[in-house]
């Protein structure tokens, strides 16, 4: 999820039906450069080698029932885009839909030159990219974890997931070492973190917030949910998360 503004200007950006690494190449309006939609940066046209990377925002993979639940008040996305029928746009797990076999399939639809055996190709992973540093986390791990606390790049981060979707947000944690509280319902997104003073904090998509001021706040940073083939082919140095035994 990116800024629509480019240098200054506010822009849309559309799909240019090319690949680079199996990751769509997005075009802006402007300028009609051609985008890398990993990184973020111009790569063909007038933008090309101007040093331009478009800062990208916190999203989550999730399912409707749990941002439901935690957005009751949320705006929806019409089906009725005036593109395709509203029938056209079905469930990932639904066999009608276009990329169902793809998805279902463990192989990738082009060649991949540049592999990792430490997950199959098309292992979903939550990364995060610091600085130099990068590191993956098996969605299936932060599933079981519900919590992780970490460093990445030299920065102390937590990571709170669900136990059943995609949905793992990541925020700076200071000096601070989180936990989950013990009525904590754990089928269920974590709502809340318990410090190690013994301090509450509410998880919003935007920061950790304390619940006994308000304005002690620890921002959120941005990750990506991506096949583990994608995440190695532009983080080849990555670390990977190791749950304990």
């Amino acid at each position: 999820m990116y800024s629509g503004i480019v240098n200054g200007e506010r822009t849309t950006f559309g799909t240019s039906g090319l690949l680079y690494r199996s990751n769509k190449v997005m075009y802006d309006r402007a300028t009609r450069s051609l985008w890398h939609q990993f990184t973020g940066e111009p790569i063909i046209g007038p933008l090309a080698d101007s040093g331009i990377r478009q800062p990208y925002f916190p999203s989550v993979v999730t399912t409707w029932g749990e941002w439901l639940a935690e957005h009751p008040d949320t705006t929806v996305l019409s089906r009725n885009t005036g593109i395709y029928p509203a029938e056209f746009y079905v469930p990932e797990h639904d066999p009608s839909a276009i990329y169902y076999s793809y998805f279902t399939s463990a192989a990738v639809m082009f060649p991949v030159w540049q592999r990792d055996p430490t997950f199959e190709p098309k292992e979903v992973v939550i990364g995060l990219a610091i600085g130099d540093a990068a590191k993956a986390y098996r969605v299936k791990d932060l599933q079981k974890a519900s919590l992780v606390n970490d460093t990445v790049g030299g920065r102390n981060v937590v990571i709170a997931a669900s136990p059943t979707s995609r949905a793992g947000r990541s925020y700076e944690r200071g000096n601070a070492t989180f936990s989950l509280p013990e009525a904590a319902d754990s089928d269920a997104p974590p709502a809340e973190l318990l410090d190690d003073s013994g301090t509450r904090w509410q998880i919003t998509e935007g920061a950790l917030v304390s619940q006994t001021d308000p304005a002690r706040q620890l921002p959120r940073i941005p990750s990506r949910t991506a096949f583990w083939f994608g995440w190695y082919q532009y983080h080849p140095d990555t670390e990977v998360y190791r749950p304990a035994e």
